[in-house]
């Protein structure tokens, strides 16, 4: 049984062109995914029967998630027609939808389903189709399904898991009562559960028992720093030791930098948290806790959505079809630049059922299935980045994958690996695509430079810098001319002609569906090499190495993308603020 509830609002126009075009993206990645989530159906089947008989419930799409098999995805940009309950609950506002007492049901034909507890007036069903149509959903109408009172209650309570809406609340009954262990723990789920639920990838913990010194929970979002919640250093230091104790640390130690894991459930998906512990000031004590989810992880094509032609070089040298033609892809960038996680797009691109993967890191981030995963251990005997790589060449392995480029014995060791046959991917600091390959040479040692510079010229086949650049929120950002918001000198830099290009810039006020910041998450930004010769054509691009690197941009079959071009496009797309963008050049 079901009511159907309408709006009068309109429905953004949308350009035919550019719709043919996101169809056409849509249909390639779903196909793609598809392909992925087959690769691994009848190993996970196995599995789940397995899984039965020792007592352990899982769906069959849980388990092809944590293989890393992503389901079929539904347009990535412009207006999306389509999602489940549990995408709306991602995208949507918590603030618009969770005081309706409403089970987000999903989205089809412009109809969203949900089941409230209580009916909704007109008031709240405009207020609800707009914030939706708002964050990007085609939404016409809303259809009501009556549900047992009892069975609903019982899924609002199990499937929303929203106690990022009570932390404040829980914050406040505990420190009246700072002896009481449940609303402790209580406030520790609820402040990971808002870090979640507000997309941060950090939360920075302050202990100081300094009567004057601030004791902060800060989260770390969209790159930036943001003050949440303060704690009294008494209480703080009793959330430090429950943290400590769960993460498996001495928590009686302040003093001794250490590391520590631990795993929660939020919203039926497993998060796991690392925790760093270090000194701070005279008596107190600093954690910082990266949240771990896998469920956040961008998938290969959603990664590349905006520079397809990189993701289909990518994709063929990560290729199933291609064994024993060795070669090094390489990701570079600053700390915090999505190296990690493009690292671990390429993993899960990899048909781990027909190829062998070996992952050497420190530390481990994510646990990858159907992967050898090992784990570096500095100043133990074989526990180095360069001894694990030695050994791993004797484990018959497809590809290797190296956390980061340390030292020259990482780097002798890479190339060799690369030259035998195996498919090396690493990371390394370093500001541009070119300056990529002289951080690589600085680390080389000098008696065996050019040597080693030889094979780096024959086995180099991609390298990526990353950076990410902040996303403006699409429901709130002002639309405007661009001769109105930059200068000639600026339109110059970025590659812009015309003075009445449309663009949006940034509206610094915000609105509900960014937590009043103005942008809306981060997006990938690529200073990128392709090397295409074959290794007869190699020559120029070790003189090149040798003599000035700059002219490998020059050379015939290297295709370059350079971050302008990236800019370019994601200013006239509305993605980026046009001020900010000319900043991320200057940089």
């Amino acid at each position: 049984m079901s009511d159907e509830i309408t709006s009068n609002e309109g429905i953004p126009p949308e350009n035919q062109g550019q719709d043919d075009v996101k169809e056409k993206r849509a249909i390639k990645s779903r196909a793609k995914s598809g392909d992925g989530r087959e690769r691994y159906l009848d190993m996970v089947q196995r599995e789940r029967t397995l899984l039965l008989d020792q007592g352990i419930a899982r769906s069959t799409e849980q388990l092809l998630d944590m293989a890393g098999a992503s389901a079929p995805a539904e347009e990535e940009e412009g207006i999306k027609d389509r999602a489940t309950g549990d995408q709306l609950r991602a995208i949507l506002p918590v603030q618009s939808w969770l005081p309706l007492s409403i089970h987000l049901i999903g989205l089809r034909d412009a109809t969203l389903r949900i089941a409230p507890l209580h009916d909704l007036n007109d008031r709240q069903v405009d207020a609800l189709i707009s914030t939706a149509r708002r964050s990007g959903f085609h939404v016409e109408r809303i259809e009501v399904e009556v549900w047992d009172r009892k069975e609903l209650i019982d899924t609002l309570r199990s499937v929303h898991d929203l106690s990022a809406d009570r932390c404040e609340k829980t914050l406040a009954q505990w420190l009246t009562d700072p002896d009481n262990g449940l609303l402790l723990n209580q406030f520790q789920r609820d402040m990971m559960a808002e870090a979640l639920q507000m997309r941060a990838s950090d939360i920075h913990i302050v202990q100081d028992n300094n009567p004057e010194a601030p004791n902060w929970i800060q989260y770390r979002i969209d790159g930036d720093m943001m003050p949440m919640h303060l704690l009294p250093a008494e209480a703080m230091a009793r959330l430090t030791t429950l943290l400590k104790r769960d993460a498996g640390l001495n928590f009686g130690d302040r003093t001794t930098p250490k590391d520590g894991r631990f795993g929660f459930t939020w919203q039926g998906r497993s998060i796991d948290v690392r925790v760093a512990a270090g000194p701070q000031a005279q008596d107190g004590e600093k954690l910082t806790l990266r949240l771990l989810d896998r469920a956040a992880l961008k998938g290969f094509d959603e990664l590349f959505s905006r520079h397809e032609d990189v993701g289909d070089h990518l994709a063929r040298l990560l290729s199933p079809e291609i064994k024993g033609g060795g070669g090094m892809i390489m990701l570079s960038g600053p700390t915090g630049s999505g190296k990690t996680t493009t690292l671990y797009a390429c993993v899960q691109q990899i048909d781990r059922r027909r190829r062998h993967v070996l992952t050497i890191e420190d530390p481990i981030e994510y646990e990858l299935r159907y992967a050898t995963q090992w784990q570096v251990r500095p100043g133990m005997p074989g526990g180095s980045f360069a001894d694990l790589i030695r050994a791993s060449m004797r484990h018959d392995p497809d590809y290797i994958i190296i956390g980061e480029m340390r030292d020259a014995d990482t780097v002798e060791t890479s190339l060799k690996a690369a030259e035998s046959g195996h498919t090396v991917i690493s990371t390394i600091h370093a500001d541009t695509a070119l300056q990529t390959f002289e951080r690589l040479r600085s680390l080389m040692p000098p008696e065996r430079e050019r040597s080693s510079t030889y094979t780096l010229a024959q086995q180099v086949r991609c390298i990526l810098n990353q950076r990410l650049v902040r996303t403006l929120c699409q429901g709130c950002a002002h639309k405007d001319e661009v001769g109105n918001v930059l200068r000639e000198d600026e339109m110059e830099m970025l590659g812009i002609e015309d003075k009445e290009t449309k663009v949006r810039r940034h509206n610094s006020s915000g609105c509900d569906l960014c937590n009043r910041t103005g942008i809306s998450g981060r997006t990938l930004l690529l200073d990128a090499l392709l090397i295409t010769l074959g290794p007869a054509q190699r020559n120029d691009i070790y003189e090149a190495l040798i003599g000035n690197v700059n002219n490998i941009l020059h050379e015939d079959g290297v295709i370059v993308h350079t971050r302008r071009e990236g800019l370019l496009d994601l200013v006239v797309s509305g993605h980026v603020d046009p001020k900010a963008a000319t900043s991320y050049i200057e940089q």
